[in-house]
């Protein structure tokens, strides 16, 4: 993984040059995908990178490992706590909705995750400008092929450099960065709500969908799910679709 990951910090550093931006930044969740990513950025640009943790109703632990992450990494970091301004803004469409009596009681949990995951793609890009710096996504094969992350909240972002890694390389490049080992063996989760895991909401394991990206044998069950999530979140990975482009043809 040193060639992979020599390969990544040049990448990183002629983004940097070809955008004529002045460094890069990443959301901290205490995770394993971003904190490969800041240690990336932390080789690619040693005094231009910035680690931004954004508690938000989050585990206290995550805070703790994110911090873990930044001190062990080196990178310069900053953290904006965003729970006040989600409850304003999360509870203030909430009442207008159940004025109308139109509030959805079956789609508040994925709302209000989608809204915090949006409010930090917000508070990233405003810190990125600021700085003028790019923002660093962390999705990694397995979480760009299912769809799992948010539209316009994690999947936001200039730059992907994990996107063609699988969560067991993601694992093999931590190990290889010197990634504490706490966070390279935590469950995967992306903090959405208490108790929230990666895989018990996927319904499926990274394992699993490691070997099938690797083109070995699944089960059929599994294969299908996995396929299921690919073409349902196709929309997350296209642009904004568009109609056709009326001009050339004859109006009525």
């Amino acid at each position: 993984m040193k060639n992979h990951i020599e390969q990544l910090v040049q990448w990183l550093q002629q983004q940097v040059k070809e955008a004529k931006v002045n460094g890069l930044l990443v959301g901290l969740s205490g995770g394993i995908d971003s904190s490969v990513v800041a240690y990336l950025i932390k080789q690619a640009m040693p005094d231009h990178s910035l680690g931004i943790i954004m508690p938000c109703k989050s585990h206290g632990q995550d805070e703790d490992d994110a911090q873990l992450v930044a001190e062990s990494s080196g990178i310069d970091s900053v953290t904006v706590d965003l729970t006040d301004q989600h409850d304003l803004l999360f509870n203030g469409i909430k009442t207008q909705l159940k004025d109308k009596n139109e509030w959805n009681e079956e789609k508040e949990r994925m709302a209000d995750a989608n809204l915090r995951a949006r409010l930090r793609m917000s508070t990233l890009y405003t810190i990125a400008a600021n700085y003028n710096y790019l923002v660093v996504g962390t999705d990694n094969a397995v979480e760009w092929y299912i769809g799992y992350f948010t539209k316009y909240g994690d999947g936001g972002v200039d730059l992907v450099p994990l996107l063609h890694y699988t969560k067991t390389e993601v694992r093999q490049i931590a190990r290889e960065l010197g990634v504490p080992e706490q966070i390279i063996t935590k469950a995967p989760s992306a903090g959405l709500w208490e108790g929230q895991t990666d895989e018990s909401e996927m319904g499926i394991s990274y394992d699993t969908i490691d070997a099938f990206l690797n083109g070995e044998q699944v089960d059929e069950k599994d294969e299908q799910t996995i396929i299921n999530m690919h073409q349902r979140t196709a929309h997350k990975r296209a642009l904004p679709t568009s109609p056709p482009d009326f001009h050339h043809f004859t109006l009525e």
